[in-house]
């Protein structure tokens, strides 16, 4: 593999002017200027999600600068100011037409980190990241530049507290009640269910990933779980960052060495046994393209092992929100995810040899952080677990040959009768469509309807948004008629979302996927005893040739693009329209649709086998 080599600044004057200048700003020695670089940088956006990055950015560039010197001991290095990406709020934009640039706001973060790496030559990088999108982008820039590198996610919010009920809150709630007749009702939930700073509490698309993450080895697990405004994270961590760091730049420990095959399977499946946001299906593809990794469904993980895992070998650990009653801060009082992985470990799930930023393996960083056992409540044991199977399920069929729609199973509240769903379909081409619809005729959804959202996709909306403002709306209405009505989608959700609702059907609408071709009325089956999402009427050759004929003309006479797809009327959504890869392939922007993958290398097989001890008659070798 080919390694990159740290920028240097020469003997030049006029690139030497500038660094001698920051140099004497920064309170560093300007005798460092030719030394290689280091530096911290941040995610930051327009939301409390990212309120408390600058502080932790602050507190760990002033721990480098302290570290930093030409007396013995110190390190030699030349420090940088910090940069920070951009990025839009999820909360704020679901339900709108903005909610478009969330998934590619991950692209924006990468994009902007491989400027200020490469550009800076940043031979050893500190990152602190909040939300859930620019980790992931963060990540994936970290892993093409390769360079030692360490992540510490800013932390989660606290839930809120109703003072009316003395019941915990968060910004779900506040989404469930949107459809609530009485406008001061909705007012009292929203203005009780965001307090303080940090990103999203509960087992959503934040957690999730920072999880994912810390376990795949690029971020201290026992950074994970405090909440943002927990004082260790600016009186503890940073100190201990800049010695991990430094660590990886002795021993040469770059991203790529960290990130291996049996790391990401380790993440994924702790992301089964958390309940974790169906949002990792689609960033994982991502994390191992940019490790080198071209299909991680080829390559590190099969659908069909993903999915005998989640039946068969690894359980929902955790009582967390959105499916059950506790938050990451709920999780942090009780040990962390360091108790969850050490479960995992013991019970033989996890391959804990594995090398991470700490300079140690998985296995040995949760012995040295001491870690306890589940507590029962919060955290379960894989025994006698939250619940027996897997948090996701993967679908195929006729509706997802790509098999790459995915279904929360850990947040299904009903509906699945030995293992099955049947209703009829009942369509929507985009999300405001079915969001009018909610509003205007909440009453015209009846028990056992496929809600279908199609045009959304990577490239129909583009950028394909998340739906947690219909998906919490729909869980309302099924929690107050008794009822079930399940959701359909070439989008994504939120990690907040809950009910029976399937989404990253693929191919995408817009591309002519089979979704398009559904019409209103149609028998839709969602079999999780075969894994498959089908519509009957498609089974039928002569049907599918003409109705594909009709969505064909109809696409000609738009002059490509089908008149139900949203507008690419900015530069960045017209490279989405036609540049985004399926859902399958992470949904990200590459040119000509075709995945690129700095210095592809092979996923060497290590020989370990997830096993769960205490179900010896499930493991299998795939």
């Amino acid at each position: 593999m080919l390694k990159s080599k740290p920028l240097l600044i020469d003997r030049h004057p006029g690139r030497s002017a500038q660094t001698i200048g920051m140099a004497k700003e920064l309170g560093t020695s300007p005798d460092l200027i030719h030394e290689p670089t280091v530096g911290v940088v941040g995610t930051k956006g327009d939301s409390q999600c990212y309120l408390g990055v600058k502080d932790k950015v602050n507190a760990i560039h002033a721990r480098l600068r302290d570290s930093i010197g030409t007396e013995p001991g110190q390190l030699k290095l030349r420090l940088v100011e910090p940069q920070y990406t951009v990025a839009t709020s999820d909360g704020i934009r679901n339900g709108t037409r903005e909610m478009r640039y969330s998934l590619i706001g991950r692209e924006v973060t990468n994009d902007a980190l491989c400027e200020h790496l490469e550009a800076s030559g940043l031979a050893g990088t500190i990152a602190v990241v909040a939300c859930d999108k620019p980790p992931v982008g963060t990540l994936a820039a970290l892993l093409e530049h390769n360079e030692p590198a360490i992540i510490m996610s800013d932390g989660a919010i606290h839930p809120g507290i109703d003072p009316k009920t003395g019941g915990a809150i968060d910004i779900v709630s506040a989404y469930e009640v949107a459809g609530h007749p009485d406008p001061e009702y909705r007012h009292h939930i929203a203005s009780n269910a965001c307090p303080g700073i940090g990103s999203c509490g509960g087992m959503f698309t934040y957690n999730t990933m920072q999880t994912f993450i810390g376990v795949a080895g690029m971020q201290p697990l026992h950074m994970v779980s405090p909440a943002s405004d927990d004082p260790r994270r600016l009186n503890e961590f940073p100190d201990e960052l800049v010695h991990h760091l430094a660590k990886m730049i002795e021993a040469d420990l770059k991203p790529r060495d960290i990130v291996v095959r049996d790391s990401l399977r380790n993440a994924l499946i702790v992301a089964l046994a958390v309940g974790g946001s169906t949002n990792v299906v689609l960033h994982v593809p991502e994390i191992a393209r940019a490790a080198g990794y071209e299909n991680f469904w080829k390559d590190v993980m099969t659908p069909e092992e993903f999915n005998h895992l989640s039946q068969y070998v690894v359980p929902v650990l955790t009582d967390a929100r959105p499916y059950g009653k506790y938050s990451m801060v709920d999780i942090d009082k009780v040990g962390g995810v360091q108790v969850i992985v050490r479960e995992l470990l013991e019970t033989g799930l996890l391959n804990g040899d594995v090398m991470t930023c700490t300079g140690e393996t998985l296995s040995e960083q949760v012995e040295r952080l001491n870690t306890p056992g589940p507590d029962g409540t919060v955290v379960y044991t894989v025994e006698t677990p939250y619940k027996p199977t897997g948090g996701l399920r993967l679908l195929g069929g006729n509706l997802s040959p790509d098999f790459s729609a995915i279904l929360k199973l850990a947040g299904v509240e009903g509906g699945l009768g030995d293992n099955l769903f049947r209703g009829k379909a009942r369509i929507f081409n985009g999300q405001s469509d079915l969001l009018k619809a909610l509003d205007d005729t909440p009453d015209s959804f009846q028990n056992n309807d496929m809600v279908i959202v199609r045009y959304e996709g990577p490239s129909g909306a583009p950028g394909m948004p998340e739906m947690l403002d219909p998906t919490a709306r729909i869980t309302t209405l099924c929690r107050d008629k008794g009822i079930v009505i399940a959701l359909m989608t070439d989008a994504r959700f939120s990690g907040g979302s809950v009910g029976l609702v399937i989404g990253h059907v693929g191919p995408e609408a817009a591309l002519g996927g089979p979704i398009a071709f559904i019409h209103d009325g149609d028998e839709i089956i969602a079999d999780l005893n075969t894994n498959e999402l089908n519509c009957a009427a498609l089974d039928d050759p002569d049907t599918l040739a003409k109705r594909k004929a009709v969505w064909e003309k109809e696409v000609a006479d738009n002059g490509g693009t089908h008149p139900f797809c949203g507008d690419a009327d900015t530069r960045l959504l017209h490279r989405a329209r036609h540049s985004a890869v399926p859902a399958s392939r992470g949904g990200g922007i590459h040119p000509n649709r075709e995945v690129w993958v700095k210095e592809p290398r092979e996923a060497e097989r290590s020989g370990f086998t997830p096993s769960n001890k205490t179900r010896p008659n499930t493991t299998k070798a795939f």
